[in-house]
């Protein structure tokens, strides 16, 4: 069932209206209710699923039953289900040929009567004035005699007669088959479920590897974790690669430009230092880490950061080729440089605040909306982008000039030591 909500403001939110479904349906014997919201994209099931494999099949269902248990008794996890074959019967009609050949009868007649009180007797098709598909015309007893006895008294036509099926079918009951789950090569089985509002699906499954170290599985079985968490752990390898090409290639072109290994590392420093506050600004928030919009923010915030230090080295350097020393070149670069690179972080942190409080402005219906869902998935790069570059940036008018300065200082130290050493041996 799609259901379809109302505008953010005009209803409660939404994992109010999920529990207060779950509470009206509780009572319900014979259904299961199971609620999430429509992502885009490509589905990834269930928050946290697990995968067991073995190639010695009757270790599976204790394994299963183990991870079922387990999840069951964690709080903030609902929705568990797995793949188990369900218990069940069949029935099995057997046709003894050689005694229906005796009554001229065969298999075929004897499917079609046993359709009468199943799915019916297909007769014809025909489209209604409203419809643009055809209909099945079917035939079918009575919804009262749709039931197991009706089958012993069913009576095949033959040329000899109406003859009952009982005379040469016989009805079994026997254990219903399941359906046969492989990957790789063996049998699987999965256990799934949904994680609560507000809790991470990381988490429980970082609880379940710990239950899993001192829970005696067999050795037998391979557990594999999959869903949200085998995507992330991709996207994550991903981003890394990402931001690796992404400084490899900033390192090559400011060392084209620069001339020079280190102004090159002083720029790439800012680099760090913001990543450094976006954990700070995490951490004060007490937002989690999220490996898709966080790590594209850690990896759109390397780009913006390292502006602000090509522009001091910059200055820096065009001061010092025009013969200033190097000290009165880092005061100066410093106190050239102060106002444009606040007034750009400024500006910039500025114009991203709506997206780290999630508010919503509408300026043509004069609204003002706060968490919509939308604000809500471009939060965390927001807070990535936002509070990196305001640690990054007070660091980088600190860090930077001190850096700048080390090495004339660091000659200056050296020549006044052996200055000093050298003074007692004249």
């Amino acid at each position: 069932i799609n259901l379809e909500l109302y505008e953010s403001g005009e209803r409660p939110p939404v994992s109010e209206i999920m529990d207060e479904i779950r509470a009206r349906t509780a009572h319900i014997a014979g259904i299961q209710v199971e609620l999430f919201v429509d992502r885009m994209g490509p589905s990834t099931g269930k928050n946290i699923q697990i995968a067991i494999l073995s190639h010695t099949p009757e270790v599976l269902r204790p394994t299963a039953l183990k991870f079922r248990a387990k999840l069951e008794s964690m709080a903030g996890v609902h929705d568990i289900e797995d793949t188990l074959p369900l218990p069940g019967i069949e029935w099995m009609l057997e046709v003894d040929r050689a005694q229906a050949g005796k009554f001229a009868a065969d298999v075929t007649a004897v499917g079609n009567v046993v359709k009468l009180v199943t799915n019916g007797v297909k007769v014809g098709e025909y489209r209604p004035n409203d419809a643009k598909d055809e209909v099945d015309i079917r035939v079918r007893y009575p919804l009262g005699d749709r039931n197991m006895d009706e089958l012993d008294q069913l009576r095949v036509q033959t040329s000899r007669g109406l003859i009952p099926i009982s005379n040469f079918v016989e009805r079994k009951a026997r254990p219903k088959v399941g359906r046969l789950n492989r990957a790789d090569g063996a049998r699987v089985i999965k256990v799934q479920a949904n994680t609560a509002e507000g809790i991470l699906p990381s988490e429980k499954v970082a609880e379940i590897r710990d239950w899993m170290e001192t829970a005696e599985l067999d050795p037998r079985t391979l557990i594999v974790f999959k869903g949200e968490d085998e995507e992330e752990a991709k996207a994550s390898v991903f981003l890394k690669k990402a931001f690796a090409v992404a400084i490899f290639i900033m390192a090559v072109i400011l060392i084209t430009q620069f001339n020079s290994f280190y102004h090159a590392f002083l720029i790439l420093t800012a680099v760090a230092m913001s990543t450094v506050g976006v954990v700070l600004g995490l951490i004060v928030t007490g937002k989690p880490f999220g490996i898709i919009m966080n790590g594209i923010g850690v990896i759109a915030l390397a780009g913006i950061v390292v502006n602000n230090n090509i522009v001091l080295i910059d200055t820096y350097a065009r001061l010092r080729r025009a013969g200033m020393e190097t000290l009165e070149a880092v005061v100066r670069t410093g106190a050239q440089r102060l106002r444009p690179v606040f007034l750009t972080t400024i500006t910039t942190i500025f114009g991203l605040l709506p997206m780290v409080f999630q508010v919503n402005i509408d300026f043509i219906a004069r609204d003002i909306k706060l968490g919509t869902s939308s604000s809500q998935f471009w939060a965390p790069l927001a807070n990535s982008v936002a509070f990196g570059l305001a640690f990054a940036t007070i660091l980088t008018l600190v860090v930077t000039p001190c850096l700048l300065a080390a090495p004339a200082q660091f000659v200056t130290w050296r020549e006044k030591r052996r200055l000093t050493e050298a003074a007692p041996a004249e």
